[in-house]
């Protein structure tokens, strides 16, 4: 039995986790967790309630990194661990250097962002560095995140695993028509059609501000639809505001967040996701969400959507930072019944085949059982 830990940082829900959880081969793998900065989230109780061992570790500021780390060692000692596996920034600096110090010689990470730091934080790209070097393997989760680890960062190739996420496909596919219902009686009580579906935390580079123009032409065509903005909140969520203000109050909602993400798509009639250039993200889980779900999509291709969306086949590929394009899009869609159910039905069938959760657990299961 090899004892894998997860170290996870600044995390309330996280769905995936709860998957790897659900379906880990527990004849061959013991899975715990170290939290950081996951007291009282959703998560934590999915553990507890699961019967998963899991401490948290408060770590809100940098001069606490370094009680963090000896923290992280005695609970690493306590949990007897094998691998660590680290997700996201603050848990890889943590996490891999308490691993290091006690001579824990399989040290993982999932790289979660791509280009992120070298555009916008180039201070930081010296901690991505750092845990390149002291890990002993990195998960890449799409061809650029390698590109960005070879070209930019001089990781060898050797050192990276290539694993797409995974998703519960059934889930998806078949969805819980009467939450389906309740969400729509939740957001969109007066039945208005048609219902543009956006899930985009309010950051720059997430491109929403090329979608409220856009949408602010198409209602003059479509005076009744909604727009559904999910996970409206961020840095960027004041230039955001002054956008939306441009339009009619009854025409927009704003939602901080939405726990049942399966069925959410449910409600909309399309979904637009479009990432300001192709590097932007490191995945892009909702462009397999949203393919799972059958919503016709309109998109840039960015982080997995440049491996996968192809143009009038399973999307409607538009230019980045273009509201012409977006709208032209949304009418297509809308008045060529046969052409959205052929990309609908072209997205389910790629995305059902490509990214299940038994393809990424047996690859995690092969490198974890490499120890």
């Amino acid at each position: 039995m090899i004892n894998v830990t997860y170290i996870i940082s600044d995390i309330d829900k996280a769905i995936a986790f709860e998957w790897i959880v659900k379906h880990i081969d527990k004849t061959k793998i013991k899975l715990s967790f170290i939290l950081i900065n996951c007291q009282n989230s959703y998560l934590i109780n999915y553990l507890i309630e699961h019967k998963i061992s899991v401490y948290n570790i408060n770590c809100k500021n940098k001069l606490s990194y370094l009680q963090a780390i000896f923290k992280c060692i005695t609970f690493l000692k306590r949990l007897n661990t094998d691998i660590v596996h680290c997700h996201l920034v603050k848990a890889n600096l943590i996490g891999l250097t308490a691993a290091k110090l006690i001579g824990i010689k399989t040290r993982i990470y999932t790289r979660h962002h791509s280009d992120f730091h070298h555009v916008y934080f180039p201070n930081a790209v010296k901690w991505d560095k750092y845990c390149n070097k002291i890990a002993t393997k990195i998960v890449s989760i799409s061809d650029i995140v390698t590109t960005i680890l070879v070209n930019k960062e001089n990781v060898s190739k050797e050192k990276i695993i290539k694993i797409w996420h995974g998703f519960d496909t059934f889930s998806f596919i078949n969805p819980n028509i009467n939450c389906i219902n309740n969400l729509k009686l939740k957001y969109n009580a007066n039945k208005k059609y048609p219902v543009i579906g956006v899930i985009s935390r309010f950051t720059h580079w997430k491109g929403v501000q090329f979608i409220i123009p856009a949408y602010k032409k198409f209602i003059e065509t479509y005076p009744n639809a909604l727009l559904l903005l999910f996970n409206g909140i961020g840095e960027y969520e004041n230039e955001i505001d002054k956008l939306l203000n441009e339009l009619p109050n009854d025409s927009f909602e704003k939602i901080y967040f939405e726990q049942d993400i399966t069925n959410l798509y449910g409600i909309f009639d399309v979904f637009i996701h479009v990432p300001i250039n192709s590097t932007v993200e490191a995945f892009g889980q909702t462009y397999i969400e949203s393919m799972l779900s059958g919503v016709p999509l309109i998109a840039t291709k960015s982080g997995i959507g440049n491996e996968i969306l192809i143009d009038n086949v399973n999307c409607i590929e538009v230019p980045y930072k273009n509201s012409d394009e977006i709208n032209n899009a949304l009418i297509k869609i809308l008045n060529e019944p046969t052409f959205l159910n052929n990309i609908r039905y072209n997205a389910k069938e790629l995305a059902s085949q490509k990214f299940t959760l038994e393809i990424m657990m047996n690859k995690l299961t092969y490198i974890y059982l490499q120890k």
